[in-house]
Formats: structure tokens, sequence, C-alpha cells
């Protein structure tokens, strides 16, 4: 337990003194000698440099050495797979990307290729070999049925629907893997360091390729019985026609009041000008961050339109799950900033009985893939750093 309890300290606070470890563990400084001098043969902490510069004899510092173990990571979207590793510090020392073949045939033994491409340039860039990772978590739209092994709510990533998928991936891959949501995954990462941190009980919401919700109840993600809990594209809201079929469709309800794709469309039917050209994604985070600067006009409708979208499916999350906060997230609802914030946040206030506190989210760089690494350091720290064996 002092052992544990000393690596995650030096996790959290980065390099600390032998007396600052004995301080903060309530340990005497021979016990906290004897920790460290068990850890540095374990190979788990290394000698990093002393306390120059401070009053007083200097100190030795030690650090958690990274290098004793690496998790890695991939975020899947129909564009590209982006592979990072990271070693027990949380530091990425490699990254590939591997896009999507224009007119490649997308069948299960091409998502293989393209996973193992991606990890195998990630491993080579940190020099690395794939049996040197000791686990790995996958990020995708949709999320794989537990009962079937098949990707379901995600008919835009081709190539990822065979039911035989996994077993192949875990033919191919020497490491445990691990599946999980993109939007589950952008939740794990502001629950771990971001705006969720301390938060038991929140809601996120993302607006980018797709709009999307993650659940997290009592500290844990909230999947559902097929792993669909948080698929709030599909959800019927008023302001929109009813829609069947929807999984077949791919859209629907929400995503087709306040999804990134509609903005463009909402924008022109607004008189809002120089709309431009791009990803659909990218449009729509130009147009929101120029409506948020926009003191009236086309422009200011444009972002109370769609502030009132964003609410009303927001209030029937809350009605139902009643969070302590709510987490704004993806290029589509970022862009707006606080302005767009304060505008979901007072048509909550008459749409829904409860008043979750409304934030911004605030890992902005590769959320998915954060997630993702924070998922899989978690899995690796906790083999690594049982000393018990």
């Amino acid at each position: 337990m002092n052992d544990r309890a000393a690596l995650d300290l030096l996790l959290a606070h980065g390099p600390l003194s032998r007396t600052k470890i004995g301080v903060l563990t309530g340990l005497s400084k021979p016990t906290a000698s004897q920790l460290l001098g068990r850890l540095e043969a374990a190979g788990l902490v290394v000698a990093t440099g002393t306390t120059e510069g401070r009053p007083g004899p200097n100190a030795q510092l030690y650090a958690v050495n990274g290098r004793a173990g690496h998790a890695a990571a991939l975020d899947i979207n129909p564009q590209r797979a982006l592979a990072a590793v990271a070693d027990l510090n949380g530091v990425i020392v490699g990254e590939f990307s591997v896009p999507t073949r224009v007119g490649e045939h997308r069948s299960a033994l091409s998502a293989v290729r393209q996973v193992t491409d991606a990890l195998t340039g990630a491993a080579t860039a940190a020099g690395l070999t794939l049996a040197d990772i000791r686990r790995l978590v996958i990020g995708t739209p949709g999320a794989f049925d537990p009962s079937t092994g098949k990707l379901r709510y995600a008919s835009h990533l081709p190539g990822w629907h065979s039911p035989a998928l996994l077993d192949q991936l875990g033919e191919a891959l020497p490491m445990p893997v691990e599946y999980e949501n993109d939007v589950n995954l952008v939740a794990v990462a502001e629950q771990r360091v971001g705006v969720a941190r301390g938060h038991k009980d929140f809601v996120l919401l993302w607006n980018e390729e797709g709009l999307g919700a993650a659940l997290v109840i009592g500290g844990s993600l909230h999947r559902g019985f097929t792993g669909g809990a948080g698929e709030v594209g599909f959800l019927p809201v008023p302001g929109t026609p009813l829609m069947r079929q929807v999984t077949k469709a791919n859209g629907g309800g929400f995503q087709e009041l306040a999804g990134a794709q509609v903005l463009p469309r909402l924008a022109r039917s607004l008189g809002v000008r120089d709309i431009g050209q791009g990803h659909y994604t990218e449009v729509a985070a130009r147009l929101v961050a120029r409506a948020a600067e926009a003191p009236s006009g086309p422009d200011q409708q444009l972002l109370e339109v769609y502030a009132t979208g964003l609410a009303i499916g927001l209030a029937s999350l809350i009605a139902v799950l009643d969070p302590e906060l709510v987490v704004l997230s993806g290029e589509a609802i970022v862009a707006g900033g606080e302005p767009l914030r304060a505008r979901v946040q007072a048509e909550l206030t008459e749409l829904a009985a409860p008043r979750p506190r409304l934030v911004l989210g605030s890992v902005r760089d590769r959320p998915v893939l954060r997630g993702a690494l924070e998922s899989a350091l978690a899995a690796t720290r906790e083999e690594v750093f049982d000393t018990s064996r």
C-alpha cells in the first residue's frame, strides 16, 4: 500500500524528494528511504536530479520510471486511424496516422490492416516494438454489442461491422485490446484530467462528426445493454420530423436539429453570408465561432437558434438523469465559447426542472485519443505497479 501510494504521488506531483514523500504519505524518513530503495530496485522509480536552487543541502529527487511500461491508444474515424504510444508518466512518445485510402475496399481485413499499420508506426516512432506495448484501447464511433461482437450505431464506418473483426484484431495484436465508444473516451479524458475531475455524476454532450453523449453515473461510464447508451443523435425531439429506422439512416431527431452537419444548412436559411467550404465539422466550427462574436444580425440569430436546439435535446437527458454537471465538448460546440454556453444554460433554465452546472470541456487536443490513453494507462499502471508479485 505504501509503495502504491508513493507511486501515485509521483504521478500526480512529478519528481519528489525522500523527505517530501515522507511528509505526503505520513511515513518516517527511514521507511520512505526503504520504500524508494525497493521501488528503484524494481525499476519503477529513477533518480532524476536534485533540489538545486533551494535553501539548505540539495536533496535527491525521484520520479516514476516512464520506460517501465507503455500503453497505446487508437482513435478511429472514417477519415483516418490515429495511434499514440505513451509511457507510464502519460508522456506521448510516438504517434502515427494512417489515412483511409479513397476507393479502398473496406472489409474487416482492411480495418485490421489499418489498425496494425497505425499502431506499428506509433511504436516505431517511440523506438519500440508491438511486443513492448502492454495494453491498447481503441476508440470508435458507435459501440461493439457485447452479445454479438458487432459494431452498432456507426454505419458511416465501413469495414468495421464484421462479427469476426474483434477476433481478427485479437489474432493480429500481441497485447490485450479494449474497445470503447469515442464520446465515452472524451468523458474519460474530462474525468481524469479535465473539468469533470471530482464529479461522479455528469453528462458530456459531444458535437463533431456526430452528435452523441456520454453518461457517467456513480463515477463509472453507463454503456447500456447493447452499448448504445448516449446515442442521442437518434433521440426524437420537437422541431424535427419523426424518423423511423434511424439506425439505417444514421440520423434523425436531435442530430437533425443541432448536429454539426445541419449548421451550414441552418446558416443559409437564416441569411448568413460567407459560409465557406470544407468538411462540415470545420465549416460548422467556423460558423459558430463567428456567430459567438457577432453583436447582431443573422450570425447572432444562428447562435441563438443553435443554442435552443442543443438545449432541447439536453433537457430530455437532464430530466431523466438529473446530473451534477453537463460538459459541452466537440468542435461544433467549443467554438462558440462562453457566449454559446451561456445561451444554452439560459434555455435549460426554462426547459428543465433540474439545474445542473454547464461547463465547456477543457480537453481540447484530440480528446478521444487522450481518453483512450488515460484508460489504457490506468490498466497498465495497475499491472506494472503490482509490487506484490
